[in-house]
């Protein structure tokens, strides 16, 4: 049967024309996967799912994701990190008594709208793929991706309530309507740069663009990986946002929009 599969031109260019053929007509496809995004289920033969292959110095693994986490993506790591990728992609241990080198992550990121004092407005829930150790080091601290965060200025969220503090020098790409980049201070004071960019810009609802034109601003929430998860409607997102705030697993910012 037909997988609803969606394959870029990266990953067809390097997995070939015939092999992404085959996996368009239900070949080498698996029915249902664990996205290598949120890490919950998913079905390719009833929702959109993207192809995210990871390519490391030797090998290459391909991976599934939902469509609405991440688009279809070619993913360069080293041949290391790659199977950090793995262990994440098949969920087993990895090896090495403390599991040091972590794989290295993804970033999923979710489009919605968040109610705050009786007013919609237009979010991004960031969550990574897996544990994120702070560069340069061997990931033996554990998952440190909150806490960076809060040294960029993230502020920690106890409740949904509130409106997050402006992040400044931080801004949200959006171009003819769709989601492009992230984009955080350049080093020195130079231009900015992308935090998280997306392979191929991001569809968001009218009723996002809508929101986003007339406050010009988008809240930004962060929680480790496996805090959200991929959620099919906007307030089963708000539960997990809520969920994840009072356990003390999320950080937020507002940012000004940049573009139309």
């Amino acid at each position: 049967m037909p997988r609803m599969l969606d394959v870029s031109e990266d990953v067809r260019a390097e997995i070939g024309d015939a092999e992404a053929d085959r996996l368009l007509v239900g070949d080498n496809a698996p029915g249902s996967y664990d996205c290598t995004s949120c890490r919950t289920p998913g079905d390719s033969e009833q929702e959109r799912t993207s192809t995210v292959l990871f390519v490391g110095d030797e090998t290459a693994v391909l991976a599934f994701a939902h469509a609405t986490c991440i688009p279809s993506q070619v993913v360069q790591v080293s041949e290391e990190q790659l199977q950090g990728a793995v262990r994440s992609i098949t969920g087993s241990e990895p090896e090495g008594p403390e599991g040091l080198m972590p794989g290295q992550a993804v970033l999923g990121v979710t489009s919605g709208l968040v109610l705050i004092d009786d007013e919609l407005h237009p979010a991004l829930v960031v969550e990574p793929t897996g544990a994120i150790a702070r560069p340069g080091t061997d990931g033996s601290g554990g998952d440190e991706f909150l806490q960076l965060l809060l040294e960029q200025g993230f502020q920690p969220v106890h409740r949904m309530g509130r409106l997050p503090a402006l992040l400044h020098g931080w801004s949200i790409l959006l171009a003819m309507g769709q989601l492009h980049a992230v984009l955080q201070p350049g080093t020195g004071g130079g231009a900015p740069v992308a935090w998280w960019q997306a392979h191929a810009p991001l569809q968001v609802t009218e009723g996002w663009r809508t929101a986003a034109s007339k406050s010009r601003t988008v809240l930004v929430f962060a929680a480790p990986a496996g805090s959200i998860g991929q959620q099919p409607r906007e307030d089963l997102l708000r539960d997990a946002l809520e969920k994840a705030a009072s356990g003390g697993l999320l950080v937020a910012a507002a940012m000004p929009l940049a573009g139309t």
